[in-house]
């Protein structure tokens, strides 16, 4: 089926033309270029959560928990789940759909796992498409959690309408090495697995990091830090309800300061895409590697031999 036809379905509610679009989206392929503009037209509708944070802190689960719960409220949820995959090979290992497994049987959640296919920056190649179309597709609330790999996932910072990075408690000083930037990212900051001893603390240090941290961006809103036990269901009520806050101070506000910036990121995006594409279709592999080549012997430099593949761009 068309990719045109496709979208007619996914927009109608059709879950099956939603995967296959995702699935067009996630390969690239030439068949989703013709209605990527038509999806993003039809987005801008859903609360955008980004959640971050460390490995093994619990994400998952607590996503899990929090989707039940908004659930309460008749909300539809999309999650996106971005996994860690070889840069090689693609391959990845999927485990958040396993553990969110419980949801499956929700008619009003959809869950999709994401290869990161060795992308820094926490985010999957095509994730902001992919939530335009779930955007699109008429979910509520679209969850998206991110590789959890390491304090320099920054792009959900411009995918997502509320971040939330979630810690743990028994870490010892390594709350105390969490960057400012990760610090300034979060609009709330989770401490999960909260029945832990040492929860109570992590909390109060959070709480003072907090305070000594300049907000470069909706200096208005007061970051919480909600401590959550997603194993037990502990906080999660009181999560959903800070997002639900959180949501509300962007619209009285008339949005984030700085996902402002968002569109003419993804335009400069677009036009390095283009401008990419177009020299690859206008010189052929062989000329590519020659240039690479000479900058491997040191006999060119990156930006003279890219100053070469630019002016391919000139008619």
């Amino acid at each position: 089926m068309r990719a045109g036809a496709l979208l007619e379905k996914a927009l109608a509610g059709d879950r099956r033309a939603v995967s296959r679009l995702l699935s067009y989206i996630e390969d690239e392929s030439e068949q989703i270029e013709g209605v990527l503009d038509a999806i993003y037209c039809r987005a801008g509708k859903a609360h955008v959560i980004g959640v971050t944070g460390v490995p093994g802190a619990g994400k998952s689960t607590l996503i899990a928990r929090l989707a039940a719960e908004m659930r309460l409220n008749n909300k539809t949820i999309a999650i996106l789940a971005i996994d860690p995959s070889s840069a090689l090979s693609g391959g990845a290992i999927l485990g958040d759909r396993v553990r969110m497994s419980k949801l499956s049987a929700d008619p009003g959640v959809y869950i999709r796992s994401m290869a990161s296919r060795g992308r820094q920056g926490g985010l999957a190649r095509t994730t902001l498409e992919a939530v335009d179309l779930l955007d699109a597709a008429g979910f509520d609330v679209i969850i998206v959690e991110t590789v959890g790999v390491g304090q320099d996932e920054f792009d959900i910072w411009y995918a997502a309408h509320t971040t939330v990075v979630v810690s743990v408690p028994g870490l010892g000083d390594a709350v105390q090495s969490i960057k400012a930037g990760l610090l300034e990212m979060a609009d709330i900051h989770v401490v999960n697995k909260a029945d832990k001893p040492d929860a109570e603390r992590t909390v109060h240090d959070l709480t003072g990091m907090l305070g000594a941290v300049a907000r470069t961006h909706d200096a208005a809103w007061q970051v919480p830090v909600v401590a959550t036990s997603a194993e037990s269901g502990l906080g999660v009520a009181d999560l959903a309800a800070r997002l639900e806050a959180h949501r509300s101070f962007l619209n009285d506000h008339g949005g984030s300061t700085q996902r402002a910036k968002f569109p003419e990121r993804r335009v400069w995006r677009a036009v390095e895409e283009m401008a990419v594409r177009r020299v690859r279709e206008r010189m052929q592999d062989g000329a590519i590697a020659a240039l690479c080549e000479k900058v491997a012997n040191r006999e060119m430099s990156p930006r003279d031999a890219a100053g070469v593949l630019v002016g391919e761009l000139k008619d």
